[in-house]
């Protein structure tokens, strides 16, 4: 029997999703309490893998048990053996067809940055900072050139092991709210570190240090030693990720908010 479960987790005390040989992702935390609800070994597969530090408002994941539990189950009997920062927000029976990586047709991203002189201090782990004004205008423009297929070996990490840096980025944008930037990022997949590259590169366009078409110059020269440093993990969340409708699955978008 294969089960879909949607997951919700805080990434500051985990050394990313991926599981590690000193259980330290939370891939390590959710199968150790999976594992206890079925009294077997569980290996769960993510719709995609986050980074250390980084957060995920919805990731989705789905597993094989021949364990016969009521949906509500697999969320409340797996929460009760979790951290309080990981939780499990819903659980559906899918085909066997259903994989939650392969199966996805887009990934959503968005990341928090709080722009203000002092660094924030209750939002610590939960967003990127920077100290100096940002242009929400400037920003804007170069953002929009970002959409669409692109090349983006600029944008990705130098250990990044994707056989393609080609990717269509089918959404992108900023919404500016009191001292905060959301940025949004929607795409059919991801380069590892691509988002955190990309809102760097948008930092600097912030700035004044680079026009808004800098953004253009770095997507022709694909060269990642051109771009700047890669940004902080903390303001980073896997918001959601897209299905075929013939799954049926439960909402898989949720988004930051703020008020």
């Amino acid at each position: 029997m294969r089960i879909a479960l949607g997951v919700e987790y805080d990434g500051a005390g985990f050394c990313g999703w991926q599981s590690q040989p000193q259980l330290c992702g939370v891939q390590d935390a959710l199968e150790a309490a999976i594992k206890r609800l079925t009294l077997h070994d569980v290996r769960i597969h993510a719709a995609g893998r986050t980074d250390t530090g980084v957060h995920a408002l919805m990731q989705v994941v789905h597993l094989e048990s021949d364990v016969v539990r009521p949906l509500t189950a697999w969320v409340r009997g797996v929460n009760a053996f979790l951290p309080a920062t990981v939780r499990v927000i819903w659980a559906h029976h899918v085909e066997d067809d259903f994989h939650a990586r392969f199966s996805a047709t887009q990934r959503h991203y968005q990341y928090l940055l709080i722009n203000q002189v002092t660094a924030p201090a209750i939002h610590n782990t939960k967003a990127g900072w920077y100290h100096l004004p940002l242009d929400i205008v400037a920003m804007q423009k170069a953002i929009a050139l970002l959409q669409g297929e692109h090349d983006f070996s600029a944008f990705r990490a130098s250990e990044c092991q994707a056989k393609s840096p080609i990717r269509h980025l089918a959404q992108a944008n900023i919404i500016a709210l009191q001292e905060s930037f959301i940025f949004n990022f929607s795409a059919n997949a991801f380069l590892q570190h691509q988002v955190r590259n990309m809102v760097g590169a948008l930092v600097y366009v912030g700035n004044g240090k680079y026009a808004p078409d800098w953004i253009t110059h770095l997507l022709q020269q694909k060269s990642r030693t051109l771009s700047p440093p890669t940004f902080s993990p903390n303001g980073l969340y896997l918001s959601g990720v897209d299905y075929y409708d013939k799954f049926n699955l439960p909402d898989t978008k949720r988004y930051l908010r703020l008020i």
